[in-house]
């Protein structure tokens, strides 16, 4: 990954730029933004320039043996940590085991998401995370003196998905690091990330990508022709992901709206039997899932409340949702707004400690009966 292959953030990359020509390179950094902000980009882009030989002005070289092994993601001193999920091949499972498909995704593009990655590797109904054998892995990894570069360097993708056992063994190597070695963390939900690594991590704020450079980027893809760029960069909200998606509608997020607008019709109508079924299809779809669909529509609860507003610029809808919400806006307001949405995040919050989902979903849908029509 080149630094010119991260859209926008060029301030950041100025900035990378002379702290490693100036030899000022903490050895545990935390790269920290939204999802679709290019912070893994960032990463991958600031590791290579660390490790390249023949190091330019403005970028890696591209053309020396460490480049062109970071091209591939096979360079001997370059490891990675992200969430893994068990599984019948993997009863205790480690990145390492997922590292071809970890390889696969990150060279078909750097801009995904959490719930992409695990779409990838097929969750079914687990939830990933770090595992705390992880942590023997990172110990080994780091433990051995450096193949080829000046640099080990450790991208840990998604930290805040440790668990506590390998959190803590992380602290302590980050505390006590071996020599000339370089942690890297990428993560989307800093905060949630425990308060003793953060404090020890230089801390990098990785914004929302500029619209200006966000809409000429897509200009530069075939698939945008003809499309109101403009508009997409300002419904994504700097999220380069989401604005692929908006050129591209996948099945996923087409689900999620049919799944709202019906969630919606149905507590409004008390429709109690078609709503039961509703829950039984929600409740077989798989955590992750289940949890990209409750943010989903927790944020068109958000953007119903502004659509009231008669505020264009305040609204990030597309037209599908814009037409929906023409007709049920009104039904979301100041007496609701907040109930309903506590309710939401509520839920998001018990499918994610593994409660039973069909009990979550119907007592979040019996008790969004009781307050959509406020």
């Amino acid at each position: 990954m080149f630094f010119r292959d991260v859209i926008g953030q060029k301030a950041i990359k100025q900035r990378f730029i002379q702290a490693i020509n100036e030899n000022r390179v903490s050895h545990a950094q935390l790269f920290a933004g939204p999802e679709g902000s290019g912070n893994l980009a960032l990463a991958l882009a600031y590791a290579q320039y660390v490790s390249c030989t023949n190091k330019q002005a403005d970028d890696s070289c591209g053309t020396c043996p460490s480049c062109k092994k970071y091209a591939r993601l096979a360079h001997p001193d370059l490891h990675f940590v992200f969430p893994v999920v068990k599984s019948p091949k993997f009863k205790d499972p480690v990145s390492t085991d997922y590292i071809e498909e970890w390889r696969k995704i990150v060279l078909n593009g750097a801009y995904f998401s959490l719930e992409d990655w695990f779409n990838f590797i097929g969750t079914d109904n687990a939830q990933g995370m770090i595992y705390s054998q992880e942590s023997d892995e990172i110990i080994r990894k780091l433990s051995l003196k450096s193949y080829e570069s000046e640099y080990k360097v450790m991208i840990i993708w998604m930290p805040e998905k440790m668990n506590q056992a390998c959190s803590n063994k992380l602290l302590k190597m980050i505390e006590e690091p071996p020599s000339k070695t370089l942690f890297i963390l990428v993560s989307a939900s800093e905060e949630q990330l425990i308060s003793t690594i953060r404090s020890r991590c230089q801390l990098t704020k990785i914004p929302s990508i500029d619209p200006d450079e966000l809409i000429e980027r897509l200009n530069e893809l075939p698939e945008a022709a003809g499309k109101n760029t403009g508009n997409i960069a300002h419904l994504c909200r700097g999220d380069y992901r989401k604005a692929i998606q908006l050129l591209n509608p996948e099945n996923q997020d087409r689900y999620n709206l049919e799944k709202f607008k019906e969630l919606m019709r149905l507590t409004y109508g008390r429709k109690f039997m078609e709503l039961f079924s509703w829950v039984s299809e929600l409740a077989e779809i798989g955590r992750e899932r289940q949890k990209s669909f409750l943010q989903y529509a927790l944020a068109q609860i958000r953007e119903n409340f502004v659509f009231n507003l008669k505020n264009p610029k305040l609204v990030y809808m597309d037209e599908e949702e814009q037409a929906f919400s023409s007709r049920f806006s009104p039904f979301i307001n100041e007496r609701n707004i907040m109930p309903i949405s506590e309710e939401m995040e509520k839920t998001i919050l018990h499918i994610s400690m593994n409660g039973n989902p069909r009990i979550i979903f119907t007592d979040m849908a019996l008790r969004i009966v009781k307050l959509i029509r406020k």
